[in-house]
């Protein structure tokens, strides 16, 4: 099949960095466009995930605060022992 020539808009900056990224590859820009509209096509949907980076400001706020013990509760060494501290009045 011959192929047939396309007119996209790129940021120059995005463009330079994508094509030495591929290059690295082994890839033109040309052939990772193709890749990327071949995997688009072959699986109905983008090929990556979209969205917000996981993971999100709530978790990382989560991990630090477990990271410096802040809201954590003390360990047990069994369950009976939870459950006789979840009782107890505070």
């Amino acid at each position: 099949m011959t192929a047939v020539s396309t007119n996209i808009k790129i940021d120059p900056i995005l463009k330079r960095e994508s094509q030495a990224l591929f290059e690295s590859f082994g890839l033109s820009l040309s052939t990772a466009v193709n890749m990327f509209l071949r995997q688009a096509v072959r699986e109905q949907a983008i090929p990556f995930r979209i969205g917000t980076p996981v993971p999100n400001i709530e978790t990382l706020k989560a991990i630090e605060d477990a990271r410096k013990g802040v809201g954590l509760s003390r360990g047990f060494s069994s369950v009976a022992e939870l459950m006789e501290d979840l009782d107890a009045d505070d």
